[in-house]
Formats: C-alpha cells, structure tokens, sequence
C-alpha cells in the first residue's frame, strides 16, 4: 500500500511530526508485521526519526545543521539562495525504513517520524509512505 501525507510548513527550517499520520496508513494497509517506508519529495527536505519527549531535541538538530551548514556561502547560492538546504537535506537523508510490529511503527517510547523543512515555508510538502 501507498499514501502520501501533506504538510504545510510555517517557517524556514523546522521538524514536523509525522508519526500519527504514518500510524494511520499502516493500520488502513491491514499489515501487521512487514516494512514501511516515508519518503519526502524534495531536495531540499528530509525524513529523521528522533527523539519527541519535548521540543527541544528538534531545536538543537535545527541548531546543530545551522552550525554545520551556515547559509548564504555555498556556490549553489547564487542560483536561488538555498545551497544550504540542499546540503542539510543530502546529509539527513529523504526517507527512513521502519519495522512494522504488531500494526503499529516499530517505534521505541522516545522515538517519533519528522518531516524536516530546510527551505520553508512551503504550502505542500509531499511525504510519500509504503507499506509492505
């Protein structure tokens, strides 16, 4: 089974929590132990599973990639201003393979599915799941 999760993103970089919304495909599929995949289109996004206790983990990976990967100083800039947004999203990744277990996302207690945006605000940003 395939869906696809919409997102609207309010600001320029962020994470956004998925993990109910891959929940509920995995438990439309029917499927109780396999595989799913989320896949964000967009080279200038990723998928991360990390920690979701509170906000501040979220924070300091938004903070960590700025001090990584500093804005306005790559070649790609000239073009449309974003090089760094390719880059965070290069090294974070576009998708992550989780087990499903019981029909739920093999998940452990501090671990959630977020949509990182680093070239916000978008009105859409796809995130496609599979399940299998």
């Amino acid at each position: 089974m395939q869906k696809s999760i919409f997102i609207t993103t309010h600001k320029r970089e962020g994470l956004y929590d998925i993990t109910d919304e891959v929940g509920r495909i995995i438990r439309e599929s029917g499927v109780t132990t396999g595989m799913v995949n989320v896949y964000v289109r967009g080279s200038t996004a990723a998928i991360m599973i990390q920690e979701n206790w509170d906000d501040s983990v979220q924070r300091d990976v938004v903070s960590l990639l700025r001090k990584m990967i500093p804005k306005g100083v790559w070649e790609h800039d000239r073009q449309d201003g974003n090089g760094d947004a390719h880059l965070k999203a290069g090294l974070v990744g576009p998708g992550e393979t989780i087990p499903v277990l019981d029909g739920k996302p093999g998940l452990s207690t501090w671990q959630n599915v977020f949509l990182c945006e680093f070239d916000g605000p978008r009105s859409r940003r796809e995130i496609i799941v599979s399940v299998w």
